[in-house]
């Protein structure tokens, strides 16, 4: 075993070592932005740039072979033909995105599904009606599973689809890069919390805000669920191996990988290899069959979606319970070794750093910080005014470290003992509400509106039996109420804390934090 600081390092780290730290930390983040627009022309432009159809499975039912042999000809290699006996199998088959569209030779009628696929459903009959007209056939067209005009061109699934994965992936990447010492208990009950919070806010905003989904809160509030939290397991698995580059692996898998793969977008059938065939496999898949199901009543049904949910679910675990062994016999061979990495060292540089120019803006402001944390005047006999900046610097690029040249300007600060607080200032500010009781006011505020709109909300499903658009408004009116909620809550967080402070910091003259 070497010993601690044996570590050796190349010729570059040790160059790198001698930026300023924050340049150091810039330069080690870059490699996601590249990483990003890297991944996007390879997934997304390649993907999506000649979308084409191909092997498009056509249900024929009692269709001359002449008329076949025609489709053949004029389309070769675009439809792939086969022969249904009954015209309730070929719809049925049309319905669970088995066949794209259905011909039904005896009364010439296309069937397709245009809430399956949109795409499939405009492109494929305009293809195959010129062709049964030119061997005297006028098609007409049905669509047995239209889409409503609050979702005109099936793209509902698919963003909602991307919200639970990116939501999903997010809350776990953030577990593994700051939560990697913390049971797996812990780390479980945060991904199963953001999941509820997650599923909740889309479904909200999707539904009663914003009107693209009607209805189905329930359902969709479960499928978000489980699939946000199969998505965070295993990324949370993944973690304990990628470490700080864990949004690799996320983003390939979950994100780059998922969406032009999904279906979604495109069908399969348009989509060249691999994403053909990752249909098969990816979240975004499973996600948008899912909702297609219970939005529409279309697609293969929820055992393909609930069946790949396991699968990740259970791979996360299994990620889980093998890599936290790793990642300790990692941890501590680093420790007993002395190694570091890039990162670490930039990290402790620049803590070193902002301690260091924490004591240099408060001897600019003429103030000291003592070894207890008690900050004073500096007496005038011991004030330095005459600073330099050792650093050389030009016109275009600064100081050498990186820095600005000469300290911003600001304005005076008066340090006041605690027995002068309550001075003039207090006189002529005084405190009508003291911050804790304007904390206990707007949490009162808060559970207030979540209780109304919990009531409001049960009012609408109570009244949806009698129809008419009163449910509606008191869905509406108990969104309305939930944001009232989360407005005051934000209030309470961000505008509270501005208030005055007393001389301890606690802004609170009733409770103050030393006593």
């Amino acid at each position: 075993m070497r010993a601690s600081g044996s570590q050796r390092k190349s010729a570059f780290r040790l160059w790198y070592g001698r930026l300023h730290p924050s340049l150091q930390l810039i330069g080690l983040q870059l490699w996601l932005p590249l990483f990003f627009i890297v991944m996007f022309c390879l997934c997304y432009v390649a993907a999506f740039h000649a979308p084409h159809p191909h092997e498009v499975p056509v249900a024929l039912v009692g269709v001359p072979d002449s008329v076949r042999q025609a489709i053949d000809k004029a389309l070769p290699g675009v439809l792939h033909l086969e022969n249904y006996s009954s015209l309730s199998a070929a719809k049925s088959a049309v319905l669970h995105g088995h066949m794209a569209i259905a011909y039904d030779g005896s009364s010439h009628e296309i069937f397709k599904a245009t809430a399956h696929q949109y795409q499939v459903a405009a492109l494929i009959p305009a293809m195959l009606t010129p062709i049964l007209a030119a061997a005297g056939v006028t098609a007409t067209v049905t669509d047995l599973a239209p889409l409503p005009a609050w979702d005109e061109y099936g793209t509902v699934s698919l963003y909602l689809m991307l919200s639970w994965c990116i939501g999903g992936y997010m809350v776990a990447m953030f577990i593994g890069l700051m939560g990697a010492p913390l049971r797996h208990r812990t780390r479980v009950l945060v991904i199963l919390g953001g999941g509820v919070v997650i599923a909740f806010v889309t479904n909200v905003l999707a539904g009663p805000v914003i009107g693209a989904v009607h209805g189905h809160f329930g359902m969709l509030f479960l499928i978000a669920w489980g699939w946000i939290v199969a998505i965070g397991l295993a990324v949370n698995g993944f973690s304990y191996f990628a470490g700080r580059f864990i949004a690799l692996p996320a983003m390939v898998v979950f994100i780059f990988l998922s969406m032009p793969s999904s279906g979604a977008a495109y069908p399969a059938w348009f989509m060249r290899e691999p994403f053909a065939w990752l249909n098969n496999v990816v979240v975004g898949s499973g996600i948008t069959e899912m909702l297609k199901r219970e939005l529409y009543g279309v697609g293969p049904g929820f055992g393909r979606g609930v069946t790949m949910m396991a699968g990740y679910a259970v791979a996360g675990i299994i990620l889980m319970l093998v890599g936290k062994q790793v990642w300790e016999r990692r941890r501590i061979r680093a420790i007993t070794t002395g190694r570091t990495t890039m990162f670490q060292d930039a990290q402790a540089a620049n803590r070193d750093f902002l301690i260091s120019e924490r004591d240099a803006v408060l001897a600019r402001h003429r103030l000291s910080q003592t070894e207890t944390g008690t900050i004073s005047t500096i007496p005038e006999e011991e004030r330095d005014d005459d600073f330099e900046d050792p650093s050389t610097s030009d016109m275009f690029l600064g100081s050498l470290n990186g820095l600005e040249a000469t300290a911003p300007r600001t304005r005076p600060t008066r340090v006041v003992s605690p027995e002068h607080d309550e001075g003039p200032r207090a006189a002529a500010y005084p405190e009508v509400v003291t911050r804790l009781a304007l904390h206990r006011l707007f949490l009162v505020l808060v559970v207030v509106f979540i209780v109304g709109a919990v009531v409001l909300y049960v009012l609408s499903i109570a009244l949806a039996e009698r129809g008419g658009d009163t449910a509606r408004h008191f869905d509406q009116y108990a969104i309305y109420t939930f944001m009232g909620a989360v407005l005051f809550g934000i209030i309470d967080f961000f505008v509270r804390p501005v208030m005055r402070a007393t001389s301890d910091g606690s802004r609170d003259v009733e409770h103050p934090l030393n006593g």
